[in-house]
């Protein structure tokens, strides 16, 4: 495989379907192929960290926001969630990428969020939730600067597509084989153990279940990665626009992204370099029942060293403590994960409760 087709495989994952193994001029030279991610293509007005926007045509390192979201899947007809959110980070002059999966669950702020009339929300602007719950509550938008307030770090772009994409491009590659490890049935679908080539019917359910899993929401992503890696591992065996356009159409209404076609011809051609080190990173914490609702509880340290891994990834300045939040926000939690306290910035005083350290706020907790 060339470095240039092992980028795309690991960094841009389903925007392989946009360029995949077909070289870029016969890509470049294809209307109806420039046409199709053209209607994929949307911008979404948000916030973004940065004071200036990232120069791709220098070479410099940016981050991707990728999400699988339930909107339009099983009937739905509102908003839905963005049950899988990866965070990808390319530069090439380290000659490294690193991809950090976001367990859905984690209890974090909705940026931009101000409630409606059966949310209260503490003076009005902030409010916590589960991190999939962003795209839910406000769409790509809110999603991002969630992703962005959490993490610390600008998000320079986004991908999604939506489980009916999933399925449809799984059903036009003609399936996907998997050596299934548990055997279970979700929403009438049933998956046996061993090996097996699962349509895309088969293939949705095979990532969406995670109660059977031991590992819950992190096998869950595992499985998600393995699907897409064989989803673009048998693309890339293509080499006709023929296919690909086929591949187009199975997607075209489902994937939405803000890079455009110049720029997805660009990283294909100049972020070579980022493929020869490729990390795995996983974003999580400690389970906690909060009014009878599953959340993940980060911890501060932890968080803090997934923040600064990605801020040294994108030529940033790293810090020694977690940024400071609004200080009237009376919902925030963090897990204790040291021996030492740790603040979280200078606004809060905390009071221990077991493992899980509030803010003191008697009014409002």
């Amino acid at each position: 495989m060339s470095k240039a087709k092992k980028i795309i495989l690991t960094i841009i994952g389903i925007i392989v379907v946009l360029v995949g193994g077909i070289s870029v001029y016969l890509l470049k030279v294809n209307s109806d192929v420039d046409q199709a991610v053209s209607k994929m293509t949307k911008t979404v007005k948000y916030t973004n960290k940065r004071s200036d926007t990232v120069d791709l045509n220098n070479g410099e390192p940016f981050s991707i926001l990728l999400m699988g979201t339930d909107t339009g899947d099983k009937g739905r007809t509102y908003q839905g969630r963005s049950d899988s959110m990866m965070v990808v980070t390319i530069n090439p002059k380290k000659k490294q990428t690193i991809m950090t999966s976001l367990d859905r669950d984690i209890y974090t702020q909705m940026v931009g969020y101000k409630g409606d009339e059966n949310t209260y929300v503490a003076d009005g602007d902030t409010y916590y939730d589960k991190l999939n719950a962003a795209y839910s509550l406000g769409g790509t938008k809110m999603a991002i600067e969630s992703v962005q307030k959490m993490m610390d770090i600008p998000i320079d772009h986004y991908v999604e597509i939506n489980m009916k994409g999933l399925k449809s491009l799984v059903d036009a590659i003609g399936g996907i084989e998997v050596n299934n490890k548990i055997e279970f049935t979700l929403d009438g679908v049933h998956l046996k153990k061993g090996k097996q080539t699962l349509d895309g019917r088969h293939a949705l359910e095979y990532v969406r279940m995670r109660h059977e899993d031991p590992k819950g929401d992190v096998g869950r992503q595992a499985r998600q990665r393995e699907i897409l890696t064989k989803i673009v591992k048998k693309m890339i065996s293509v080499d006709s626009v023929t296919q690909y356009k086929k591949y187009l159409r199975a997607v075209e209404e489902y994937v939405r992204t803000d890079l455009t076609w110049n720029q997805m011809l660009t990283v294909a051609k100049d972020y070579t370099p980022a493929a020869e080190t490729i990390k795995q990173t996983q974003v999580a914490g400690n389970g906690e029942m909060i009014q009878g609702i599953y959340f993940q509880i980060l911890g501060l340290n932890s968080l803090l060293e997934e923040q600064n891994t990605l801020k040294k990834q994108l030529g940033l300045p790293t810090k020694k403590e977690l940024p400071n939040y609004d200080e009237d926000d009376d919902n925030q939690l963090f897990f204790d994960d040291s021996d030492v306290k740790v603040s979280a910035g200078n606004h809060y005083d905390y009071t221990g409760y077991g493992n899980i350290l509030y803010p003191i706020d008697s009014e409002n907790y």
